[in-house]
């Protein structure tokens, strides 16, 4: 196994560290799993540019890398509902647009279609993304300085968290439409077998 492909699997690994620590009470665990979480954003960089670069693209990298954004991205909202955090209809409208479009890909691929991910999936994944970091900073935030928070910056943080949750809704709404919309060809396809 190539060390990209080995870079995935940590970041599906990663994701149950995060939601781990983010169980467990107090400012450490809160700066441990924003790290872990940094660190596993940075592997998603990184074996992309590993396989281009030393030539080390697969079929295993190239289905395993969108599935560990996702365990990745999921999990960690999964963790957030859990702790009463976001509510659970906006991970359910994330998870239903990426588990249709995962449906999709996979039909296509059957098929021998490839289905390229867009500048609008892009966008998607790095506001998820963004918005995890925000979350995972308030959080960190919180615990570290308790009571001493005033409540004009509770409620700065709680409005910078709202916009996050906000505009990544709308952008994995937008993105999943114009999938559709782009493709609509393999769902007829699909449709009429």
């Amino acid at each position: 196994m190539t060390l990209p492909n080995k870079l995935t699997l940590l970041r599906i690994l990663l994701t149950f560290v995060i939601m781990g620590l983010l169980f467990v009470p107090g400012w450490v665990a809160k700066a441990a799993a924003l790290a872990v979480f940094l660190f596993a954003g940075l592997t998603d960089w990184l074996d992309g540019l590993l396989a281009r670069r030393w030539r080390q693209t697969s079929s295993l990298g190239a289905l395993l890398d969108p599935i560990a954004d996702k365990v990745l991205v999921l999990g960690t909202f999964l963790a957030f509902v859990q702790l009463g955090l976001i509510p659970a209809w906006m991970v359910l409208v994330i998870a239903l647009r990426e588990f249709l479009i995962t449906g999709v890909r996979l039909f296509a691929v059957s098929r021998r279609l490839v289905l390229s991910a867009a500048k609008e999936g892009k966008h998607k994944t790095v506001s998820q993304m963004v918005t995890i970091v925000v979350l995972l900073s308030v959080l960190l935030i919180q615990e570290w300085m308790g009571e001493r928070l005033s409540e004009r910056a509770v409620t700065a943080m709680q409005g910078l968290l709202l916009g996050c949750l906000w505009i990544a809704m709308v952008l994995t709404v937008i993105s999943g439409a114009s999938f559709f919309w782009r493709h609509r060809h393999v769902l007829r396809d699909a449709v009429s077998r």
